[in-house]
């Protein structure tokens, strides 16, 4: 048995070629099997995978189908193990709390980012050791230690997965819902329908699984704390990849069209034409250097001259690729891979790569992501013409915390107040008036968009969406720079804010992802783990 072959990179060459070459039918055990297991990954032989005898263990599609699975596999099938516990009705209450969270994270992850920002693979390892741990922390304590079992089940056994801290945060919100003492109380439901809950004490372990084949076949996005408008988006996603995978299974046709059809080149090359004449002109820096020059109390000027440099950067990527597809499809110039997949994105309506490696983060189609780019050149030759904005519109920045620092910075050096103790303060603006005047510190910023959840212009505070309406506008929200000692106290919810709607990234220094921005405190009526549980979250562009 050859077990995680994903982990190990430079044997793959050596064991393709064992399989191939020396693993010869007269020359082995006519018994002989080799077993090996790995993660799906690209450094795997193609050629043992055509040859071998496949099988996928994944878990089940479902919540109900997952419980039923758990409570039929070690250790849970083991009654001797069932049974032994000291303290067996609060064994059996947090036994089935346990199993229903675990199937509860594998299928909230499938709601995509809203669920979690990153599909995490949790699997029947991490239940088994919280298994364990649970049922020798209740046999070695009078009392159940519910902290204990909450950090070493949530931090450590499924928490050593999590990357992320938003997350992490709902991951650990999730937890309390099942580790709490109302488990233990049989009026206590998971979820707001009352549909779901820990059965009452049984001695046999059948008793729970003929529970669980009485819950829905189906759970509804209200079990998991979403609204359901997350059937939706999940819907939306399952679709995109699969027309993403069939759209790599079509033929590429560079010879003569049909009759009235235009051949694969003559799109690309109209494409191209389209976007060169729209394109605008680069940004003269060293005009906007002498206009705005470098000013100890205006950090802002810095600001501006460094995201007209990123959109001259970018400008200049897409207009040279758009110049040279636009020959290579005449013969003009020799067709290089990275220009054939330039042509091939044109064609297909996406961004090319090679855009995006110096472009700021986007999930648009390429018609949308071209009118973008053309709307933040024109955000900045207005500040450059008439000054700064009233109000800033975030999603035109390429380094969105570049902007927010120098806010930051701004108010620092005029109050000669440490950085390190400032921070924003939030005042979302109910009024629907223009803005006339800049305020006195900070700034106000409007273009971002709610994902999970909307606003309640009369109530001032967060209020659920309406059916099928899936982003709303953020109102224009004041950031006010303060010491952190002197913020206003009141029942919020920490919105995290993302540029893209996967919001997904790197991992960068600051320990955050390189599609965070910042956290937005906003008043709220719910508990905040309501929102929590619901995915909210701040966008600054959409995917279409």
């Amino acid at each position: 048995v050859l077990q995680n072959c994903h982990l190990a990179k430079t044997f793959m060459p050596d064991l393709e070629r064992l399989c191939e070459v020396d693993i010869k039918g007269e020359s082995v055990h006519r018994d002989f099997r080799i077993w090996m297991t790995s993660y799906p990954s690209p450094i795997f032989p193609i050629t043992v995978l055509e040859n071998g005898v496949k099988m996928v263990n994944e878990a089940p599609k479902g919540l109900r189908a997952g419980m039923i699975r758990t409570y039929m596999s070690d250790p849970v099938c083991d009654d001797e193990w069932f049974l032994a516990c000291s303290k067996p009705e609060w064994w059996r209450k947090l036994l089935f709390g346990l199993v229903f969270f675990h199937s509860f994270c594998q299928n909230r992850c499938r709601y995509g980012a809203i669920g979690f920002n990153i599909p995490y693979e949790f699997n029947d390892n991490d239940l088994r050791i919280s298994l364990r741990q649970l049922q020798m922390f209740l046999d070695e304590n009078a009392e159940v230690p519910y902290a204990t079992i909450e950090y070493t089940c949530g931090e450590c056994n499924y928490g050593g997965k999590v990357t992320d801290g938003t997350d992490r945060i709902t991951l650990m919100t999730t937890l309390r819902i099942f580790y709490n003492p109302e488990i233990l109380k049989e009026s206590y439901r998971f979820s707001p329908s009352g549909n779901y809950y820990a059965p009452p004490f049984a001695q046999d372990r059948q008793s729970y699984i003929d529970y669980i084949n009485t819950m829905p076949l189906l759970a509804q996005p209200e079990l998991y704390g979403l609204h359901e408008n997350a059937d939706i988006t999940k819907d939306i996603k399952d679709t995109n990849i699969i027309l993403d995978s069939l759209l790599l299974t079509q033929p590429r046709d560079t010879g003569a069209a049909d009759a009235g059809a235009k051949s694969q080149d003559d799109v690309i090359s109209d494409v191209a034409g389209d976007i060169m004449t729209r394109l605008k002109p680069n940004f003269d820096l060293e005009a906007i250097e002498r206009k705005y020059s470098q000013n100890y109390y205006d950090s802002m000027n810095t600001v501006l001259v460094q995201e007209c440099g990123r959109v001259n950067v970018l400008l200049n990527i897409v207009r040279n690729s758009l110049v040279d597809i636009g020959k290579a499809v005449k013969g003009l110039i020799l067709l290089s891979d990275a220009l054939d997949q330039v042509g091939q994105s044109l064609f297909n309506g996406k961004v090319p790569a090679m855009w995006l490696k110096k472009s700021f983060p986007s999930l648009k189609p390429l018609g949308s992501y071209v009118k973008e780019l053309l709307e933040r050149c024109e955000f900045f030759v207005g500040w450059i013409k008439h000054g700064p904005p009233v109000v800033f519109w975030l999603p035109g920045f390429f380094f969105t915390q570049a902007f927010l620092t120098a806010s930051k910075q701004n108010f620092a050096r005029k109050f000669k107040v440490e950085i390190d103790k400032i921070d924003f303060d939030f005042e979302t603006m109910d009024e629907a008036e223009d803005y006339d005047v800049r305020p006195d510190d900070g700034v106000y910023c409007t273009g971002m968009f709610f994902d999970g959840g909307a606003w309640d212009y009369s109530m001032h505070c967060l209020t659920e969406q309406q059916p099928k309406v899936l982003y709303v506008s953020v109102p224009v929200i004041w950031m006010v720079p303060k010491e952190t000692t002197k913020f206003k106290d009141f029942q919020n919810y920490n919105c995290p804010m993302y540029k893209t709607s996967d919001r997904r990234g790197i991992l960068s220094t600051t320990g955050h992802s390189t599609n965070f921005v910042m956290s937005v405190r906003l008043p709220c009526m719910q508990n905040p783990d309501h929102w929590t549980m619901r995915g909210l979250a701040m966008l600054t562009s959409l995917s279409d």
